[in-house]
């Protein structure tokens, strides 16, 4: 079985120079980034919360100014950030209760896997990418917050998949180059072991093949049938990428028309 190409740390020593980002850096850049994007919350929002660990420190910042958010309605791309939110004073409700008659929500923050110059995204890490993708196109407005080691000069493997358990081999004969993900998040081979669930219950799998050009990539695995959703993120969501790094929070448009 080929090898997966580069991941979104491999290949961030053309983009800084080779710099070696320790554990401990990286925390620090991804509580940057949550608390920049923390700032832009304001009380009354309709807000979707993302998932992962960059959005753990946003939750944090969130939390601390749970008083003054009284009015915000959050609406959560996993159970872990539900409960979380949850936890921390913030109210949380479904998507289409929370937008209501406005049918968009004003705001929606989340983390990503890779983000390249132009604003692709690789998402699912989590495997709430189905769940990701809905909140981001609901939004007005979806900010990316990352830390520095996320940006690549091209988007990599593994691209995740979310696939439906009925005919679960035949579509990822489909696909090509891809299998389940263990349940530890680790992809494995079908069969292996346990296979990871999304939020809805369906398979988590990750493609392993050449990425190349995005955009045919996911209009290639949108149409192979059994195939939820994938984990490849357009331009066209992102309204904005918080980018946290040695010299602070950078910020780079995405191509979301403006609310």
């Amino acid at each position: 079985m080929a090898p997966p190409r580069a991941t979104a740390r491999q290949q961030l020593s053309s983009l800084s120079g080779g710099e070696d980002l320790d554990p401990a850096t990286i925390d620090r850049y991804k509580r940057a980034a949550g608390r920049a994007a923390a700032e832009l919350v304001s009380d009354g929002m309709a807000l979707g919360l993302g998932t992962g660990s960059t959005v753990a420190h946003l939750l944090a910042a969130l939390g601390e100014r749970a008083r003054e958010l009284k009015r915000t309605r959050c609406v959560a791309t996993s159970p872990a950030t539900a409960r979380i939110a949850r936890e921390l004073g913030l109210a949380v409700g479904e998507l289409d209760e929370v937008v209501g008659d406005a049918g968009e929500l004003d705001l929606a923050i989340d983390g990503a896997d890779q983000v390249d110059p132009q604003c692709w995204l690789v998402k699912g890490g989590g495997g709430a990418h189905t769940r990701e993708k809905i909140v981001a196109a609901a939004a007005t407005r979806f900010v990316v917050i990352v830390s520095a080691e996320k940006q690549v000069p091209e988007l990599g493997a593994p691209v995740p998949l979310e696939i439906l358990r009925f005919g679960a081999q035949r579509t990822l004969a489909a696909v090509g180059d891809a299998r389940l993900r263990e349940s530890s998040g680790t992809a494995g081979e079908a069969g292996g072991g346990p296979a990871a669930a999304s939020p809805d219950g369906n398979l988590i799998a990750d493609y392993y093949g050449p990425v190349e050009d995005p955009r045919r990539l996911a209009e290639r695995l949108s149409e192979t049938p059994g195939v939820v959703e994938h984990g490849l993120f357009a331009p066209g969501l992102v309204s904005e990428v918080l980018i946290a790094g040695a010299d602070g929070i950078t910020r780079r448009a995405g191509g979301k028309p403006a609310g």
